[in-house]
């Protein structure tokens, strides 16, 4: 099975700098290993370490750069024949730059390892060898392990939004139940609301969508509870110009709408109005829905907590510690902040 795309791809992308300081590093210790194994038979350790390390650099760099290049290639093959490919590649750059380095040595009057040129260069293939397997090894476990990860965590974001539809089904026909004897016309307006309402919620998953077409979905629940609710439910949209493009997740501001209506304006004889605001600081989105607290309702907006939950279960399934949910009750409303890194389409 081929792999689709670089994303999947098991080698890790040697093009960025991370992986490069990652290459610097691991070279280094490598470096120091290789010294103080053979300390025993040296007259000058600092000066062994400072040509190992000269040369560990210079092949681990040279390795990286190889990887690199040949990455677009690589990932059309199989993890296999990638496997294959790259390890006789990293293996030919590590002979060609072996003899490269015991030919400078050579002419240079430098002794860089103790020994003949056959011998010098057989030992730096055996352990180069050793060592790239291993890692070639390790980069195909990391990845599988991490697959595996994200299948888990695609499976449980699954579960949590199949756990909000029917909340949000239930509580929409209730909505047209509720004005079909009172006010058929709006019933039939309201229900070609909840038409377009469930496509969206039916089609195909998507692991993000732009946040216009949230905003669109939350506007048109609004208006099926408008007319139930009529003036007691009333709406101010701050929306920062440009974010409309932006992905999140879906069903991440809809829900605290319709929560903030069940529990912050419809108990409320006199209603009261939801604020919904969206606007970006440096790298980061943020998503505020505020209400007005309910004074019947004991001890605070406790029907809320599953469905803030649930958002925020699902956020750290998407972003894990990136992103936040913060909720505060002061001042007669309650105000729940959502902050996601800023992902441009």
């Amino acid at each position: 099975m081929k792999t689709k795309t670089a994303q999947d791809f098991f080698l890790p992308d040697f093009c960025v700098l991370n992986s490069v300081f990652a290459v610097v590093l691991f070279s280094q210790l490598f470096a120091f290993i290789l010294t103080l194994a053979g300390s025993a038979h040296s007259t000058d350790l600092w000066y062994d370490l400072a040509m190992i390390s000269l040369f560990m650099q210079w092949a681990g760099l040279s390795c990286a750069a190889v990887l690199c290049a040949s990455r677009r290639l690589l990932t059309r093959l199989s993890p296999t024949q990638a496997g294959l490919v790259g390890y006789l590649l990293l293996l030919l750059t590590l002979a060609l730059l072996s003899e490269a380095a015991w030919r400078v040595s050579e002419s240079a009057g430098m002794a860089l390892i103790i020994g003949v040129h056959l011998d010098f260069m057989l030992r730096n293939l055996t352990i180069g060898a050793i060592v790239l397997a291993i890692a070639l090894r390790y980069f195909y476990v990391q990845s599988q392990w991490r697959r595996g990860i994200r299948a888990e965590s695609e499976a449980r974001l699954q579960a949590l939004q199949a756990r909000i539809r029917p909340h949000f089904l239930f509580n929409s026909i209730n909505t047209v139940s509720s004005l079909i004897h009172r006010h058929p016309e709006r019933a039939e307006e309201a229900l070609l609301d909840l038409a377009d309402l469930f496509r969206a919620n039916l089609r195909e998953e998507r692991k993000h969508i732009p946040l216009g077409e949230e905003l669109a979905l939350t506007r048109q629940y609004l208006q099926v509870e408008a007319l139930r609710l009529g003036e007691r439910l009333q709406q101010r949209w701050q929306i920062e110009e440009g974010v409309a493009d932006l992905l999140i997740p879906p069903l991440i501001l809809q829900p605290l709408v319709e929560n903030a209506v069940y529990h912050g304006i419809e108990p409320r004889p006199q209603g009261g109005c939801v604020a919904i605001g969206a606007w970006c600081e440096g790298r980061w989105l943020y998503l505020r829905v505020e209400n007005p607290v309910a004074a019947l309702e004991p001890g605070g907006h406790q029907g809320n907590r599953m469905a803030l939950e649930n958002i925020a279960q699902r956020l750290q399934v998407h972003y894990g510690q990136q992103a936040s949910l913060e909720r505060r009750r002061g001042e007669g409303v309650f105000v729940v902040t959502i902050r996601l890194p800023r992902e441009e389409p």
